[in-house]
């Protein structure tokens, strides 16, 4: 496995989160308070991506049927995911994002 680029530091002000493709797999970045997370861009509950979903502090809304999941870890914080999403390695070069897949 290898780290490669998704965006720039700027590209993900504080508060966002953007989806990208890295490799086969589509990946939702998230910036907590200048920490920057990656998480699997597929909710748990019904497969719907993250594009358009909240973040709020560590925790990304499934805008479809309101399933939550701590961006930190993964897990499912609230109903009705029980199922945690795949998180990614981010490291920040520069101003590189870079995720491990």
């Amino acid at each position: 496995m290898a780290f490669q680029k998704v965006a720039s530091v700027s590209e993900l002000p504080p508060g966002s989160t953007k989806v990208f493709e890295v490799g086969d797999r589509a990946v939702a970045v998230c910036n907590v308070d200048g920490q920057v997370y990656a998480i699997e861009d597929v909710c748990t509950h019904d497969g719907a991506s993250f594009d358009q979903a909240e973040l709020e502090g560590c925790e990304i809304e499934c805008p479809r049927h309101g399933a939550r999941f701590d961006v930190r870890d993964g897990t499912a914080t609230e109903l009705p995911a029980v199922v945690p999403v795949d998180t990614f390695k981010v490291r920040v070069e520069g101003e590189d994002i870079e995720i491990e897949i």
